[in-house]
C-alpha cells in the first residue's frame, strides 16, 4: 500500500509528514520502504509522551488534561500541529493504547485514533483493534496508510 501512497503523492506533488504515538514509526518506515520517496516525505515525529505531543507537535496541555492523549481532540490537535510543524501538505498520525496495559473501561487495550489533516479538513477514525502489543500497532498502520490513500484520492481527484 505504501508504493500506492507514494506514487500518489508524486503524481500529486504533495509532500507528507507523519506524527506517531502508539505506532511508534511504523507508518514513517512503511513509507520510507518506497525508493525515492525523499521528495514526499521529509521528516515525522514520534510524540510518545505528552510532553513530546506538546513540545514537537503543538497539543494544547489543557487538551491533554482534560481529554487524554488518547482522543479525537488530540489526534486533531496532532495532525494540525504535525502538518505544520513539517510544512507539509498531508500529516497523518496515530495515538492509541497497544497494551498489553494501560486500559480502562471507556479507553481499552487496542483503542486507536488516526487522524489525516489535508487542506482544511482534519479526518478523525477511530478503531478498536484485537490481538497483542505488535498486531494492534501493525493494524493501526495499515488502517492509517488506507486513510492517507482515501483522503489523497478525495482531496485531489
Amino acid at each position: 500500500m505504501e508504493k500506492e501512497i507514494a506514487s500518489l503523492l508524486l503524481k500529486h506533488h504533495i509532500t507528507i509528514t507523519t506524527a506517531e504515538s502508539c505506532t511508534g514509526g511504523l507508518i514513517a518506515a512503511s513509507l520510507v520502504n518506497v525508493p525515492g520517496i525523499s521528495g514526499q516525505f521529509g521528516e515525522g515525529y514520534i510524540a510518545y509522551s505528552n510532553e513530546a505531543k506538546e513540545k514537537l507537535l503543538g497539543v494544547s496541555h489543557e487538551t491533554l488534561m482534560e481529554y487524554g492523549a488518547v482522543s479525537l481532540q488530540t489526534a486533531q490537535e496532532m495532525a494540525s500541529g504535525a502538518r505544520a510543524a513539517a510544512n507539509a501538505d498531508i500529516a497523518i498520525i496515530s495515538t492509541g493504547i497497544a497494551g498489553p496495559d494501560g486500559g480502562t473501561k471507556e479507553k481499552p487495550v487496542g483503542l486507536v485514533y488516526l487522524a489525516c489533516a489535508c487542506g482544511s479538513e482534519i479526518k478523525v477514525e477511530r478503531h478498536i483493534f484485537d490481538g497483542d502489543r505488535q498486531q494492534v500497532r501493525h493494524k493501526a498502520v495499515g488502517a492509517a496508510l488506507k486513510l492517507v490513500e482515501q483522503v489523497i484520492q478525495q482531496e485531489y481527484k
